[in-house]
């Protein structure tokens, strides 16, 4: 009788511990299932109600839900890729913004060889810059935003050293016609005149990059070294090539990127990619992948992604200025955030 008063006891005891208050109401299932996608929704709707009220015209037409696509499409390149950085728990790749530059400029830079080779060389240096990185953060144990923003630096100075801070044009390089014309439609190619290249880019790389994050041993890796690096190591993983491997994926997107924005530009310059380091991180962020590591999905980050072109389409239609939509951004991200983090913890889920 004394043992089942102490087990009795002991239980409730331990359901004592968690002292959190916790209330599932509609809002807080919204945000369980559908996640950042019911704050996107939100600002869908915000915008067909400006429309409704005259306030903003065109809003909801295809061609500006498209426009919202194609604007957006390069930073989810990029941020699907700096997701895996941040999901090893190394917070973010700062080199993103030169590696663009420089893969870009590369690759006009050799389309006097052909559309092919230039590629091929793109990649060639962006693989480089990856595999620096992966070396010095993940077996030297670098930090990594001094390191990559280091080599963001360094990256820039060879730029404007190699090409004398010139801007070089791909149909001035290019030795045919359809070599330029071939690199001109990185961006400009539509399919059935609507779907562009990049978009579909996009959505593949999101398919096969959450496969890898959340399907596959890779992953699971990733996942534990994120979450936490030296317990990782004592069951066995390779740590170092885990987070090596991430900076090599995050340096390759930023390779697509950086050849589809300086497809869009019609110009290899150092400035090409300017920006979308923070960018990015803001769209992982809001998209719910902690900085810390282990947590968090790419489907998220793409929803952050769709929240940050709402917004950039919204406030230009109302005619905001930029620094006035920075200012903006910046109280609408805090605001995303901190619902989110309530919502979770409503449900008893902060920990998820």
């Amino acid at each position: 009788m004394e043992k089942t008063k102490l087990s009795d006891a002991t239980d409730e005891g331990i359901r004592q511990i968690d002292t959190r208050a916790t209330s599932v109401n509609l809002f807080s299932k919204l945000m369980h299932y559908a996640g950042i996608y019911a704050v996107a929704l939100m600002f869908l709707l915000i915008g067909i109600v400006l429309q409704g009220l005259g306030i903003i015209n065109s809003f909801l037409t295809t061609q500006n839900l498209l426009n919202i696509l194609d604007a957006v499409s390069m930073l989810g390149i990029v941020a699907v890729g700096m997701a895996f950085v941040t999901y090893s728990g190394q917070y973010a790749d700062l080199s993103v913004p030169t590696t663009m530059a420089l893969t870009g400029i590369v690759a006009v830079q050799m389309l006097k060889y052909g559309f092919f080779p230039a590629l091929i060389a793109a990649v060639a240096a962006g693989l480089v810059v990856g595999i620096i990185n992966a070396v010095a953060v993940g077996k030297y144990k670098a930090n990594p935003i001094i390191w990559t923003l280091a080599v963001n630096y360094v990256t820039l100075g060879v730029i404007r050293l190699v090409w004398v801070n010139k801007q070089i044009y791909p149909d001035m390089i290019a030795k045919t016609q359809r070599a330029s014309d071939l690199f001109d439609s990185i961006y400009r190619l539509r399919f059935f005149n609507k779907i562009a290249l990049p978009l579909l880019m996009l959505v593949v790389l999101v398919f096969i990059l959450n496969f890898i994050m959340k399907k596959t041993k890779y992953g699971m890796q990733l996942k534990m070294t994120g979450a936490a690096q030296k317990a990782a190591k004592f069951s066995g993983i390779n740590t170092e090539r885990v987070i090596g491997t991430a900076f090599i994926i995050c340096a390759l997107t930023a390779t697509v990127a950086g050849l589809t924005i300086t497809s869009l530009s019609r110009v290899g310059a150092w400035y090409n990619g300017t920006g979308y380091d923070f960018k990015a991180v803001t769209a992982i962020v809001i998209g719910g992948m902690t900085l810390a590591g282990g947590r968090g999905s790419i489907v998220g980050v793409l929803g952050g992604v769709l929240i940050i072109g709402l917004m950039n389409n919204i406030m230009t239609l109302l005619g905001v200025g930029t620094f006035s939509q920075d200012m903006i951004r910046g109280f609408i991200f805090i605001l995303v955030v901190g619902i989110n983090a309530k919502s979770l913890r409503s449900m008893g889920r902060d920990d998820a």
